[in-house]
């Protein structure tokens, strides 16, 4: 059965009929542009799986840095609202 198709199909190949069709310069064109939008599109997409867990990765070493900070500025935070609230409201003078 498949060797009966196979041939059937490669004595099909060799019968061809002109297409009377003009195919143009924009033809080459248009199809450059889809096969270079695919390529892009398939490294876009990489690029986009492997760019979250790289993020992930730099960022955890930044972290570590931002915790060691972290606490001392909350500390100071409370105390300059206090001050901020006390001048505003003019009862220091």
């Amino acid at each position: 059965m498949r060797l009966r198709c196979l041939i059937v199909c490669l004595f099909a190949s060799f019968y061809l009929t002109p297409a009377y069709a003009y195919l143009g310069p924009g033809l080459g064109t248009g199809a450059l542009a889809v096969i270079l939008g695919i390529i892009a599109s398939v490294f876009l997409a990489l690029f986009a799986i492997f760019w979250y867990p790289i993020k992930k990765l730099f960022k955890k070493d930044k972290g570590a840095d931002a915790e060691a900070v972290l606490p001392a500025t909350q500390e100071a935070l409370p105390e300059e609202q206090s001050d901020s609230k006390t001048d505003s409201r003019g009862s220091d003078s």
